[in-house]
């Protein structure tokens, strides 16, 4: 990689002051915040912000690549136009993912993306059927459009349960509009084999808008997963929602997008709002071009994830399947009480997430931040008898 003519540390220390002076910090999920501010003012007298390991919320830990830093940084001579010269970040989407330009959504930050499809399809009298945990935007948003929230319980081995995705459905066919799909799962990180998705679109009357979540594609090693994007390129009323924050590393950035039919964008894009900002797309377009460094972050997250997996394993400690770059172990404890004695030794683990109130999500860092996992894991968890498990 080219060497960057500015440090990846003070890029993005500068950049994120930049972006909140110009007011483009993301749009904050509230209840996925681990601490309130004046929570964290109080915890930063044990430690500085940046002192801490920040395992909590499924971030890049290495940041952007250079590639991209030179990019943003290119782009700020525009930061004060409301157009630019600049790169066609659709154009880029569409080739990479092997669709016409007219099947891609930008926005900022895939979050933005899942608003606008709650907007387009749900409504008073209408419902979402999904399961629960899982990632929660959609469901908030239904419940703020006045919609029903369907969340069915996981299998027993935490996989979703798509037969009874399928007879929810088909029970409540009328009111449904829209099923939605988390691929693979957030926060139990389990992928969805694609004859499982092939049987869910199958299965439910074929006029049914499906959105699937694939945040964390690009980590998933399971040979039976597949992306969804053929089932749009087959004609169906798939979403396909995709992210830059993960393995680009651009979550301060803010670009999301997502894949459907030119009939279903059209049918979204009256419920698009804000827009893509020029950082954004001179660095996603970068982003897509380096592979080199896409490559390299997911080495180093799965070598990383699978250490520390291994790890806690070798101690009796029990972890569900991983696609993705965070794990989820159980614990046996109420994770509410945890994330304040691993914040306590400097380390922010994931929240709680209901009704699995004793696995502890945790995302996966630096070497040197999962070396401190390890440290306050040992301190605070006891190892665990084979036996017992």
């Amino acid at each position: 990689m080219k060497k960057s003519s500015v440090s990846r540390r003070s890029f993005m220390g500068g950049t994120a002051a930049a972006l909140g002076y110009m007011g483009l910090n993301p749009r904050v999920d509230v209840s996925a915040k681990e601490f309130s501010l004046d929570e964290f003012r109080r915890s930063s007298q044990e430690f500085d912000f940046d002192s801490y390991a920040r395992l909590s919320s499924n971030e890049n830990a290495w940041a952007p690549s250079e590639a991209v830093l030179d990019a943003v940084t290119a782009s700020f001579k525009y930061a004060n136009r409301y157009g630019d010269p600049g790169e066609d970040i659709n154009a880029a989407i569409a080739e990479r993912d092997g669709v016409d330009r007219n099947m891609v959504m930008t926005t900022p930050g895939s979050g933005a993306l899942l608003r606008v499809v709650g907007t387009t399809f749900l409504g008073p009298n209408k419902k979402v059927v999904g399961v629960e945990p899982t990632y929660s935007s959609v469901y908030r948003h239904a419940s703020g459009l006045k919609a029903d929230v369907i969340a069915l319980a996981l299998n027993a081995d935490a996989t979703q349960n798509i037969q009874a995705m399928i007879d929810t459905t088909r029970k409540n066919y009328r009111d449904v509009g829209l099923v939605y799909l988390v691929n693979p799962n957030n926060p139990t990180g389990i992928s969805v084999d694609s004859s499982d998705v092939q049987k869910l679109l199958d299965g439910i009357p074929d006029d049914v808008p499906v959105l699937i979540d694939e945040a964390y594609h690009h980590f998933v090693q399971n040979p039976n997963y597949e992306t969804a994007i053929p089932h749009v390129l087959e004609g169906r009323p798939v979403i396909v929602a995709r992210t830059f924050s993960k393995i680009y590393g651009m979550a301060a950035i803010r670009l999301g997008y997502g894949i459907a039919s030119p009939e279903m964008i059209e049918k979204m894009r009256p419920h698009q709002t804000g827009n893509v900002s020029v950082l954004a797309r001179w660095g996603g377009v970068a982003a897509l071009k380096d592979r080199a460094s896409e490559e390299t972050f997911l080495k180093d997250t799965l070598d990383l994830r699978n250490k520390t997996m291994g790890e806690l394993q070798g101690m009796g400690h029990r972890i569900l399947p991983s696609d993705t770059n965070f794990f989820f172990v159980y614990t046996g404890r109420p994770v509410a009480e945890l994330q304040e004695a691993f914040r306590k030794k400097g380390v922010l683990v994931g929240r709680p997430f209901p009704p699995m109130l004793d696995y502890l999500r945790v995302s996966i860092g630096t070497a040197e931040e999962m070396a401190r996992f390890m440290v306050a894991w040992k301190e605070i968890m006891p190892a665990v008898a084979a036996d017992s498990l």
